[in-house]
């Protein structure tokens, strides 16, 4: 199964540019998109029913701000939206599909700006943080893909002694990861595969991009433990330009149908 995750930063935008035929090159089998800016009612077909996919939308209550949606090959056996609290349900953050044995949820945390704080940040962190303990007493396993808006470890980060002090590489976001791939159990599926330097998914500018400076991997494939096994390749496509991210591809050796 091959799962990528983009954050698109206005999904119309990169239909535009090319997304959907990029994406049925790369034969990905699903797709998690964030911060799609538009209501589901506003997109044009080519977004709602592309060739080969299936796709499912989650806005927000404001117009033209959050969102995401998740795009598959296989008819999901559900799909479920919202996590339960009001800082992701209705600013749109969350979207899951439920296959046989394993759920796909794409997800989208706030970032620190003059809408959020960072107090909202670490709020936002903790009750995913209790969603993702609930989801280890399931008998099912998970992968979420996202934008995470927080770096892990000084690898994750170029020139880390400097930004320290920058919002997304804060010793108090750091903390949430500790807590995600320590005593809670979950995988960094992307690390499983690929233990590389300079491995970014965020520039602030394209000049940046262009010279992979001044990066931070801020977007995630996390999974429950059962699954590191079958990750059998992960790379970040720095290339495919849609929006000041990059695709995160995670390939995992196994289907579930």
């Amino acid at each position: 199964m091959r799962i990528i995750s983009l954050h698109v930063n206005g999904l119309k935008k990169a239909a535009e540019q090319g997304l959907f035929e990029w994406l049925n090159e790369e034969q990905a089998d699903v797709v998690c998109i964030q911060n799609t800016l538009d209501r589901e009612y506003k997109l044009p077909d080519s977004v709602l029913y592309p060739d080969g996919y299936n796709g499912y939308f989650f806005e927000g209550e404001t117009d033209d701000y959050s969102g995401v949606a998740i795009y598959t090959r296989e008819l999901p056996k559900a799909i479920m939206t919202g996590l339960g609290f009001p800082a992701c349900d209705f600013q749109g953050r969350y979207i899951q599909a439920d296959f046989e044995h394993v759920s796909i949820g794409s997800i989208l945390f706030p970032k620190e700006d003059a809408f959020h704080s960072l107090e909202d940040k670490l709020s936002f962190q903790q009750e995913f943080l209790n969603h993702l303990k609930k989801t280890r007493r399931k008998r099912r396993d998970f992968i979420f893909c996202g934008n995470f808006e927080a770096a892990h470890k000084t690898i994750d980060v170029a020139n880390w002694r400097q930004q320290q002090d920058t919002p997304g590489f804060l010793l108090e976001e750091r903390a949430f990861l500790d807590q995600v791939f320590g005593p809670v159990g979950f995988v960094d599926a992307f690390r499983e595969a690929n233990f590389g330097e300079n491995q970014f998914t965020y520039w602030p500018n394209e000049e940046a991009r262009r010279r992979n400076s001044e990066g931070f991997r801020f977007d995630y494939q996390i999974c429950t433990p059962d699954l590191r096994q079958f990750v059998v390749e992960s790379k970040i496509m720095k290339n495919q330009i849609f929006s000041n991210h990059a695709p995160v591809l995670v390939e995992y050796e196994f289907d579930d149908e």
